[in-house]
């Protein structure tokens, strides 16, 4: 028994020494962390409290590392966070084993917690969106903004804005179609139109592509842009058709050009060319940008849709690099209204970051405008296929280790690097 408890004494004195001698604390990233959705949430709680964060990109599938403190090791206890406590040494030589030239990997700083605005009306419609459910699930904090807001020039106070179920070119996201006898959707069309009237437009088009313009001097600006579902399509459609009305009489009392088509500017769109908008009311599509459904569901389903994450050079294209870090490359494919993007339609400057190249299909974009950056990626739920109006949101809690968050979440913490490459 006294054998028994002089080695429980010696284990525990050596953890405890072991604990004492860490000057590190790494949150692992790859199929040894427990919670991967929390612990970017762990990361920007560091961040906010003005610890620096250092992410090893493509080290164990983009680990963050800092320096320790109980605190926050404490935090990823709490949190169900996967953490490991390491020597001065050992932090060494992970840096040295990074820079090697030979290995795909890179560190990059983070700074400072970025933030965040998300695009969202004040009143309730039948769908979540998916970035709002993992932020609150990764205890990120963020503010929602709509209309009022950006049209009295709010934005240029945050570092990033999110947009997802969105039409900014007033059709109401097309909904007409099936749901106009809905109760949601004429309580939606009536607050859309009075908020129009009150900031002084005649239609929602109108106040919907001053919406958007507000948004690309944002990003012009240095603002950091992440979009999904229905909102990059819709986004640059708008931009493209500013000059020319696309809404038919059931969306805006009139009907739209005859040759609106041919009147799209494509030069101000931010990632795609030359599609052609809907001009069929009852179609529930924007444009020929998105990957055409009924084709689409002929060839693949739940079981057998997949796409693929780009592999970058961590050294040259850190951005790239940051925006796919994860711990599989093959990412579980999930359907939106835009689920995504047509190949031939994406600009030649545009960064495709994963496609299903069977389908020709690209389902996450990136690219730089001005001083900032967007990034678009198709879908609406990273873990509900095949999300309908009315179905109830995702429970984070069952799919802690989701890769198609992770590339949500990415994106996050990309502003934090402050597009700015520090050499560790």
């Amino acid at each position: 028994m006294k054998t028994l408890r002089r080695t429980i004494t010696l284990l525990l004195l050596l953890s405890l020494a072991l604990k004492a001698s860490a000057t590190y604390l790494l949150i692992p990233m790859d199929d040894s962390q427990k919670n991967h959705l929390k612990a970017y949430g762990v990361a920007y709680w560091a961040l906010e409290r003005e610890v620096e964060v250092t992410w090893l990109l493509n080290y164990r599938g983009g680990t963050f590392m800092m320096k320790h403190a109980d605190r926050l090791e404490r935090e990823c206890r709490l949190r169900g966070v996967s953490c490991e406590a390491i020597a001065d040494g050992q932090s060494s030589a992970i840096l040295s084993q990074i820079a090697d030239p030979s290995v795909n990997m890179d560190a990059v700083k983070l700074q400072k917690a970025p933030k965040i605005a998300v695009y969202s009306p004040k009143s309730k419609l039948p769908w979540d969106d998916a970035v709002t459910l993992v932020m609150s699930y990764a205890e990120i904090p963020y503010d929602v903004v709509y209309d009022e807001e950006l049209i009295s020039g709010v934005l240029p106070t945050y570092d990033w804005l999110h947009l997802h179920h969105e039409d900014f070119t007033g059709q109401y996201g097309k909904f007409w179609a099936n749901y106009r006898n809905q109760q949601w959707y004429i309580e939606d069309v009536r607050n859309q139109e009075a908020m129009a009237h009150k900031l002084g437009y005649a239609k929602v088009s109108e106040l919907k592509l001053a919406v958007a313009k507000k948004i690309r001097d944002f990003v012009a600006g240095g603002g950091f842009l992440f979009a999904m579902c229905s909102a990059p399509d819709s986004y640059d459609v708008a931009l493209a058709s500013e000059n020319v009305d696309i809404c038919d009489v059931m969306f805006d009392g009139d009907p739209m050009h005859p040759n609106a088509q041919a009147q799209l500017d494509y030069s101000k769109c931010f990632a795609f060319k030359d599609f052609r908008i809907s001009t069929n009311p009852s179609e529930y599509e924007i444009s020929s940008i998105d990957i055409d459904q009924r084709s689409r569901m002929k060839v693949v389903n739940e079981k057998n849709d997949f796409f693929t994450l780009f592999e970058f050079s961590a050294k040259w294209d850190w951005v790239p690099t940051m925006l796919t870090q994860n711990h599989t490359r093959i990412i579980h494919g999930f359907m939106g209204q835009t689920t995504a993007f047509r190949k031939q339609y994406v600009k030649s400057g545009a960064v495709i970051l994963a496609e299903n190249k069977e389908l020709g299909e690209v389902r996450y974009l990136h690219g730089d405008y001005g001083k900032g950056t967007w990034t678009f990626l198709g879908g609406h739920d990273p873990e509900d296929y095949s999300h309908f109006v009315g179905d109830p949101p995702t429970d984070l809690s069952l799919y802690p280790n989701s890769p198609g968050y992770r590339l949500i979440l990415n994106n996050i913490l990309f502003p934090a690097a402050k597009k700015e490459k520090h050499k560790t």
